[in-house]
């Protein structure tokens, strides 16, 4: 195998998931990316000038079958797994009691189904490799609000991250979770407008997987909560 490590990162045509990827392309790495709209990573590829180190890979981050040939593609490709990202997710900023139900199957499929799946699918590969699954959760996923059904789907991402960690350690794999508070990305389209106050970039919360993923041998940071100075909850 090269000694360049790989990541793959689901969700990352944009927002907080193109951001690490950069970086990691940037630090010489090798990097897949996986998203719905093929042309939206078309067009991410183009705009960083379609490196030989980019993978990119058309797929639903909540079906199995596209998980897991995504992690075919990327082992075929480049001989080596050593990080994955659990990027993926969408919000209906609304509440159970007042929601469109229309929305929630696709959000909670998204958001706890889809990492759930991108750990089954490659757990043998980053084993090889003693990797790291890194799962970007939210500070909603540590404080409640009021009806907030994303937020539940992010308590149950950091659920799992601990869950995934009991198990995986054993094997030599690390899991990190990163938990951002109001990043300015895409997320907040179908809300209308961006939140009041200051909001972290994307790079900013890219600096902080990274950082994670860059810990020497032996070192597993497990939770990391990256808010914007001025975010009360």
């Amino acid at each position: 195998m090269s000694d360049s490590r790989v990541a793959l990162i689901t969700g990352g045509g944009s927002g907080i998931g193109a951001a690490v990827a950069r970086r990691l392309l940037d630090a010489g790495q090798r990097v897949a990316v996986t998203g719905r709209g093929e042309e939206r990573l078309r067009g991410f590829a183009e705009e960083l000038g379609e490196p030989d180190g980019l993978l990119t890979l058309v797929g639903d981050t909540a079906v199995y079958d596209d998980v897991r040939a995504a992690v075919d593609a990327t082992v075929k490709a480049f001989g080596r797994l050593d990080t994955v990202v659990a990027n993926a997710g969408s919000a209906t900023h609304d509440t159970v009691a007042e929601g469109d139900p229309a929305g929630w199957t696709d959000m909670v499929l998204t958001n706890v189904l889809g990492p759930a799946l991108l750990i089954r699918a490659s757990i043998d590969a980053l084993k090889e490799t003693r990797g790291r699954i890194v799962l970007v959760g939210s500070v909603a996923g540590f404080v409640h609000g009021p009806g907030n059904l994303y937020g539940a789907t992010k308590w149950a991402v950091t659920g799992l991250a601990e869950n995934t960690r009991r198990q995986v350690t054993e094997w030599g794999v690390g899991v990190t979770l990163v938990a951002p508070g109001r990043v300015e990305t895409p997320f907040w389209d179908s809300y209308g407008s961006l939140p009041p106050g200051h909001l972290l970039t994307p790079d900013q919360i890219a600096d902080s997987v990274v950082w994670a993923t860059h810990q020497p041998s032996g070192v597993d940071i497990n939770t990391m909560v990256v808010r914007p100075v001025g975010q009360p909850v």
